[in-house]
Parts: C-alpha cells; structure tokens; sequence
C-alpha cells in the first residue's frame, strides 16, 4: 500500500530498516554462538553488506524532508513519539558517510574474531592492531557525529546507547558513589563472616542446562520466542519474536552459569514485552542500554539472590544435582554464596558491591581512548594501573585484564556506563514495584513471577521508546534517577 502522507511513507522506510536490522542481529547472534572460525572473513562481508543497505535508506535525500514534513501532519502520541525516534535514528546515521559504516563493521567483525582467539590464548599483541583500526574509525565517527549533534566526541558515541546520555551527569552519579563504595567495602568485608562450604561438583553440563531451562520458564521465558546457547561471554540477541540468550558453564561451580542465565533472562523478558503493534517502529525498540541493563540486572541481582528466591530454588537445585542426598542444599546457605564480596579481576563475575569499580575503570579507558588521551599500545597497563587503584589488585595477565570483555573490540564504546546506570534503576524500579506490591518477594518464594513481570510489562517493557528514560522512570518510581535506592539496597543486603 502506498501511503499519501508523509508519515505513513515514513512507516514503510523504517518498517524495512528494521527487517534488515533484525536480519543482522540474528546473524550477529550466530556468529558468536555457533559460526565456525573459517567464516568471520564472508560473515563480515554479509554484515557489512546490510548495514549498508540500511545506512543507504536511512540516509536517503527524501529522508529529511519527509521528517520535516510529518511533523505538520495530525499525529497520536504513538505516532508523534515514534517520529522522534525516527529523527533521531535520521540525524545519527546522516551524519556518517557509508563508506565509514562499512569501515566500521568489517574492522568490528575481523577484530572480533581476533579477540576470541587473543583471549584464549592470553595475547593481547594478537589483536592490538586490529582494536587500534577500530578505534581510529570509532575516534572519526565520534568527531564527525560531535559536529552534527552540537555535543562531545563521547557523548556523541554513549548517546547511541543511551539517548540523551551525558558524561556530566554520569560524572556525578558515579562521583556519589566513587565516594560511598570505598568505606562502604571496607566495612562489609570486615563484617562477612565466613564463607560457607561450597557444593562439591563435578556439575554436570547438560543438568546445568536443565536447571537454566526450567527457571527460565518460571521467570516468564516463552520458549516459542527464543532459546539457550553457549557462547564464549553471554549475551541476550536476536529479535522481539525470536530472543537468543547465551551463558557459559563450568563444571565445578554451577551458580556461574545459572546467574549468568537468569540475568540474560531478565533482558529476554524485555524483548519479549515490547510493544507488539510497534515491533518494527523504532518507538517500538527498547528504551537504551541502562533500561535493558535494569531489567538483567533487577532479575539476577534484586529478585534472584534475595532470601525469598533461594526458597524456592534450593530444593530444585538439589534435585538436578544431589539425587543421592548426599549434600546438603540450604537455602541460606545458597544465597550466602551468591552475596560474598571479593574484589576481584573478572567483570561478569563481579559482586554487587565492588562492580561499580569494574564499570568506572572502564569509563575512564574509554573516554580517555576516544579523546586521543591513551593508545591502544597503552591500554594494558593502564587497566592494570586502574584496577589497583580501585580495588587493589593488579591482573596477573591481560585475559584477567583488557582483554575480558568484547564491548570496545566490537566497536562498542559509550557501553560501559550503562550497566551502572542500569543498576541503579534497577534498584530504583525495584523499590518502586514492592511498594505498589508489598507481597511480590513472597510471590517469588512460591516461585510464581507473575506478578512482578505483569508491573514490569506495564510501567516498563509495554512502553517501548514512546517515553524517554528519564520521564518512564519518573512515571513509574516518581522521581528521577539517583544513587539512593542502589545505596539502601547494598546496605540492607550486606550490613543489615
């Protein structure tokens, strides 16, 4: 059908942009999920290929004015929201040159799959050229961007990932809780008795994988819309009607992988709840990164080590793996593991407590990257430097160090803020969600979710991008983002 206004035209361009976008996650998915090494070099070039075509519609001379005019024309709210969304998705994308989208997207995918390779291997040297080819296109991107959008090199790059981010408010937030966590974590590990004897594994690959499916579906997981793979860093991908979540096992402490799913599960779920009139409208999309990272992290961190969650959980976990009766499976003595604070190397498998450093560390990185302040030949031991500063710990090697994650050897840099941001809300959302549901942690020790993911579907994943973040979370805690939720939830976690 051919629409006569200007917006309905508008529909019909980003209905097919989203099509290729979603064709691109699932291919992203199977690349680091079961795509054998032989094919980054034509996976690259598929890639590459449709980031083009999507780049080319977006940036098509008939664009602009198109946008200009359906903001004359009588609009719903729907529809007025998503055509800022559309604006927005406009003014990044005109700004960068094809040729430098293409760039960009071959250099992330070779330099990917060098990544697995250099941490595997424990050498940096063997992805250090191809992190520096990226980082050159991510510093000219980030300039060319500053310029459109009146704003800095970084902003221009977290505002990809967070819509109307900015450094100084981070700055700030993280400022506050630079100051909180130092005293903070001296205090609780004076005070965290000892730990209590782990479970005796071996655990089993495939019965980890039972025990993940099944409290996958107890969370709310539709498995006609997705599935569980294994990947070397979990990840939650795909799309809205066919969600991809990985974890990674390890046979001697199954809490990794099972933690590891639940939180790609908290993501999964928002995927799912979009709003399904919209799925292929950009107000139809996630609300950014720190909103997708409060809902991992509201599942895994505020719900899922609560005392009320391991009631539920512990006889379940123990008949996977303790049919024999040989080992004790306490509640208690499960959600202890789950809370101990230790500064440790490794990101994905830091406490609550000391992962805001993990985070500002790799803020300070990346901004000092973008600006020309550090080279890549620098990075190693500037990771090392920071994470003594902040922790007091230095990593024996660089796959305990910069080379752990595989956001920036991705192209992902303006990322890492998010998941402190996220963590943040996710306390501030939680908080909210027991006050209008005062019995909805007992819901939890029955194992029935029901009743916190129908308020999560309402105030936060049925609204898609029609509100901003800052004004969704407003509407559903009353007030805007702070650090005063995350702090009264450390505090009544580790010191009550």
């Amino acid at each position: 059908m051919v629409h006569a206004s200007a917006y309905g035209r508008l529909e019909d361009i980003f209905a097919r942009i989203t099509l290729i976008e979603q064709s691109v996650g699932m291919l992203q998915w199977d690349t680091a999920a079961v795509m054998p090494p032989g094919g980054a070099v034509a996976r690259g070039e598929q890639l590459a290929a449709l980031k083009s075509v999507a780049h080319g519609m977006l940036t098509d001379a008939d664009v602009g004015p198109m946008l200009d005019a359906a903001a004359g024309e009588a609009l719903d709210p729907w529809q007025r929201a998503n055509l800022v969304e559309m604006r927005r998705d406009w003014l990044h994308a005109a700004a960068v040159p094809a040729r430098l989208v293409e760039d960009l997207s071959r250099a992330s995918t070779a330099c990917e799959s060098l990544w697995r390779r250099a941490r595997a291997e424990d050498d940096f040297s063997r992805v250090s050229a191809a992190l520096a080819e990226v980082l050159a296109l991510t510093r000219e991107i980030a300039q060319i961007k500053s310029q459109a959008l009146g704003v800095a090199p970084y902003d221009a790059l977290l505002d990809q990932y967070e819509p109307g981010g900015r450094m100084a408010a981070i700055d700030a937030m993280f400022d506050d809780l630079g100051r909180f966590l130092p005293g903070f974590l001296a205090e609780v590990l004076r005070r965290q008795p000892s730990a209590p004897p782990p479970p005796v594994g071996p655990f089993p690959v495939d019965l980890q994988r039972q025990l993940g499916l099944e409290m996958m579906a107890t969370l709310g997981f539709d498995f006609a819309h997705g599935r569980l793979d294994v990947s070397t860093h979990p990840f939650c991908g795909g799309i809205p009607d066919d969600v991809r979540i990985t974890t990674r096992y390890d046979e001697g402490d199954f809490m990794t992988g099972l933690m590891g799913i639940l939180h790609e599960t908290g993501h999964a779920l928002y995927e799912m709840g979009l709003p399904v009139a919209w799925r292929t409208q950009p107000v139809g999309r996630a609300r950014g990164m720190s909103l997708h990272e409060s809902q991992s992290l509201l599942m895994e961190m505020q719900v899922c080590r609560s005392p009320e969650f391991f009631v539920f959980a512990a006889p379940r976990i123990a008949r996977f793996f303790d049919s024999a009766g040989e080992l004790v499976w306490n509640a208690e003595a499960l959600r202890a593991a789950t809370v101990r604070v230790q500064p440790g190397f490794i990101r994905v498998d830091a406490d609550e407590v000391t992962y805001p450093a993990h985070i500002i560390l790799r803020y300070r990185l990346e901004r000092a990257l973008i600006a020309g302040e550090l080279e890549v030949a620098g990075l190693p031991d500037a990771w090392n430097d920071g994470m003594v500063e902040l922790l007091g710990i230095r990593p024996p090697n660089d796959r305990l160090g910069c080379l752990q994650d595989l956001h920036w050897y991705d192209g992902a840099f303006g990322y890492f803020p998010t998941y402190t941001l996220g963590a943040m809300t996710a306390a501030q959302l939680f908080e909210a969600a027991r006050q209008a549901m005062p019995g909805v942690l007992g819901s939890v020790s029955r194992g029935d979710f029901s009743p916190l993911l129908g308020w999560l579907r309402t105030h936060v994943h049925g609204l898609g991008s029609s509100l901003t973040a800052g004004d969704l979370l407003v509407a559903a805690t009353g007030r805007p983002l702070d650090s005063a939720a995350f702090k009264t939830h450390l505090q009544q976690r580790y010191l009550a």
